[in-house]
This record gives C-alpha cells, structure tokens and sequence, in this order.
C-alpha cells in the first residue's frame, strides 16, 4: 500500500471502526451486539481485500 492509503486508514478507517466497536458494545442485547461486531470485522476485511485487488499489491 502506498503512503496515502496509509495515511487514509490510520486517519479515517481505524477511529471509525473503533467506534463502531464501541458504539455496537454498548447495545444491551448482546446477541445483536456479537453479531454488529461479526458483520463489521467482515466489511473490513472485504474493504481490505478489495482494495489489495485493485491495487494489485502496491
């Protein structure tokens, strides 16, 4: 990945998805709850996967 896509992640993607992890643990039903954070560990590493596709690795 070259530096801007760092730079992207480190400053937009990694404080939303902790965020997000927050926000999903602070729901009281804890069944939706483990399934917020399943889904959203599953975007992320498609968005991951998608994006070292289309870059092809640089």
């Amino acid at each position: 990945m070259s530096i801007p896509s760092l730079i992207f992640w480190a400053v937009f993607v990694l404080p939303l998805v902790v965020f997000l992890v927050w926000l999903i643990k602070q729901d009281k039903n804890r069944k939706m709850g483990i399934t917020g954070l399943v889904v959203l560990a599953v975007l992320v590493v498609v968005a991951v996967v998608y994006m070292y596709l289309k870059t092809g690795g640089r």
